[in-house]
C-alpha cells in the first residue's frame, strides 16, 4: 500500500477548494474596502508622511473595490 502524501489540491473536495477559493476573493474585497476608507480619513500631513499625493488617492479611490 503506497501512503505517499498528495497535495491538498487533490485531496480536498473539488467544492471545498471552490469555496476556499470564493472565501479568499471575498476577503480581499473587504480589505480593499477597509483601506480604501481608511485612505480617504488621511489628511493632508498623513498623506505626506505616507508618501500619497492628493491625486494618487484620488486616483485610488475611484477603482471598484474587486480592483
Amino acid at each position: 500500500m503506497d501512503r505517499t502524501h498528495s497535495p491538498l489540491s487533490q485531496r480536498a473536495h473539488p467544492h471545498a477548494l471552490d469555496s476556499l477559493r470564493l472565501y479568499a476573493l471575498l476577503r480581499h474585497w473587504q480589505r480593499n474596502l477597509r483601506t480604501r476608507r481608511q485612505l480617504a480619513q488621511l489628511n493632508a500631513q498623513q498623506l505626506a508622511d505616507a508618501g500619497i499625493s492628493p491625486a494618487q488617492r484620488e486616483q485610488e479611490l475611484a477603482k471598484p473595490f474587486w480592483r
